[in-house]
């Protein structure tokens, strides 16, 4: 059953994967994602069949390339598509059919999403930032008040955080990065997101250094890193492995009752 539950949750991952690579790139272009528009090919204008918008398969079997053209097709779009169905196989693999998988999995397309509009185009759109903690807080009131004010508390402190850091750096830090920690405050609770700026930081700082040993990147030459893909990472890694780090600290630590985690990632 759990097997069963995994295969077709990496399905609906990758369809996700698909959607979400076209709100964020529509959203950029200034398009709309909800209407009518057919996908095309952007080289040709040629308008995309059904069998050629299946996730995953669809560029594999046209090897990367637009049936109609031969123009080479981003591959890109089956990395997210990839890695949008590991997400969610990581997700149902971790927490079965449960309230945590439901509101992790909302968080998750929130980062993935961010992370590609940032990638692409150096902005955050608030309403993509701030939906998925709006709809994680209509989640919690399953848990009871306790878990609501927990994502409340986490969506204040992951804005305060951003807009001391975007005060004392007088504009250094957009904006657009504190909406999106107070958006993952929400659908993860106060504990936990300060873990995941914590993370998040500590991953963009090695690529970064990672990227200067290799000569991508240089010191003081004024070039920048898109932060939100970062925040990602170390949100997502939180949301999986966080509740077994706190469990592990409270056990071994005085104060205990203060490391443990509300509603729905209790340890």
């Amino acid at each position: 059953m759990m097997t069963q539950a995994i295969i077709i949750a990496g399905i609906f991952g990758a369809c996700m994967g698909s959607f979400l690579n076209v709100v964020a790139h529509r959203s950029i272009q200034g398009r709309s994602w909800a209407g009518n528009d057919r996908s095309i090919c952007e080289s040709c204008g040629h308008v995309l069949g059904a069998y050629e918008l299946i996730p995953i398969l669809s560029w594999l079997l046209q090897r990367g390339k637009c049936r109609h053209c031969g123009a080479k097709i981003s591959v890109r779009y089956v990395l997210v598509e990839i890695i949008c169905a590991a997400l969610a196989m990581t997700i149902i693999y971790r927490w079965g059919i449960s309230w945590a998988s439901l509101i992790v999995g909302v968080g998750a397309c929130g980062l993935v999403l961010n992370s590609l509009t940032d990638f692409e185009s150096g902005d955050v759109f608030d309403i993509f930032a701030v939906a998925p903690g709006v709809v994680c807080l209509l989640l919690r009131i399953a848990g009871g008040k306790w878990a609501v004010l927990d994502g409340l508390a986490g969506a204040a402190s992951g804005w305060g955080i951003f807009a001391v850091i975007i005060v004392l750096s007088r504009g250094g830090m957009g904006w657009g990065d504190a909406v999106f920690m107070a958006g993952v405050g929400a659908v993860m609770g106060l504990k936990l997101t300060l873990f995941s700026f914590y993370a998040g930081i500590m991953a963009g700082g090695f690529f970064a250094v990672a990227m200067m040993i290799i000569g991508r990147l240089h010191w003081g030459k004024g070039e920048t890193l898109p932060l939100v893909p970062f925040l990602a990472i170390g949100c997502f890694i939180t949301m999986i492995f966080g509740p077994e780090i706190f469990s592990y600290l409270s056990e071994r630590y005085i104060f205990s009752e203060y490391l443990s985690l509300s509603w729905p990632f209790t340890n």
